[in-house]
């Protein structure tokens, strides 16, 4: 298949399963990866040009959404709460903490490229939300209902939930049996887009900075997936997880 590489097989659920998971197995050059990617890209770019160029359009579109959100949360305490404890509980730091114990755990098992790879999707990507937040510099609407102190393009939230996702399905589907697979990738989303959905229901971010931060987060990940599938990021003694011969 166009855009296979060689990992080799994983041991455990992973071999139980039929081997190797196409995710391991594909390169950004795969067709459906690159789909993905592209369609990612356009979205980014898209909603970036609006913001620098100021259309009209998308200014409107962003208020025709917060303005009706804002009025009602303003009515609702309580809702603007419970969406505001989702946030925190789906910040952006609280997946950089777990991504952390899970790099220490590869690094025991030598399993340095997901170690690489969570490091570079999860952790990192703190670093492009804070530089992309100050070359853009968008203010953020002045319907908050909570308080922020950092610029709003891209959405952090959105960019670090869509990022870890993707990132942690990615490392994590060898060893998902089947029947959990769909509901890992079900639940996956869920979550980005509750996060996503939340920074709007505040007044906290612009919808397009979120659906700008859930596509540059997923297109981050995309790009560091030779992380994963390229030999030039095996170490000589790295265990058979992640080592190996492909078909």
């Amino acid at each position: 298949m166009i855009g296979e590489v060689s990992v080799g097989p994983v041991p455990g659920p992973a071999n139980r399963n039929g081997g190797v998971s196409l995710l391991y197995r594909l390169s950004p050059r795969h067709p459906a990866v690159l789909a993905g990617a592209i369609a990612a890209a356009a979205v980014f770019l898209l909603a970036l040009a609006g913001v620098l160029a100021g259309w009209t359009w998308m200014v409107d579109a962003d208020w025709a959404v917060l303005d009706p959100l804002y009025r009602y949360g303003a009515a609702h305490p309580g809702w603007v709460t419970g969406w505001d404890v989702l946030c925190t509980v789906f910040h952006p730091a609280v997946f950089r903490l777990l991504a952390l114990i899970w790099i220490g755990y590869a690094l025991i098992r030598r399993e340095y490229r997901v170690a690489l790879f969570l490091g570079l999707t999860v952790e990192f990507s703190a670093l492009i939300v804070v530089f992309t937040k100050e070359v853009v510099s968008r203010p953020r609407p002045a319907t908050a209902l909570v308080s922020e102190l950092s610029s709003s393009f891209p959405s952090g939230h959105a960019l670090g939930a869509s990022a870890a996702v993707t990132a942690v399905l990615v490392v994590a589907w060898p060893a998902l049996r089947h029947q959990w697979r769909t509901t890992a990738v079900i639940a996956g989303v869920l979550i980005a887009a509750a996060v996503g959905i939340g920074r709007v229901v505040l007044n906290v971010h612009h919808p397009s900075d979120v659906l700008a931060g859930w596509a540059l987060g997923y297109l981050w990940v995309v790009a560091c997936l030779p992380v994963l599938t390229s030999s030039r990021f095996t170490a000589v003694d790295e265990t058979p997880a992640a080592t190996g011969t492909g078909s």
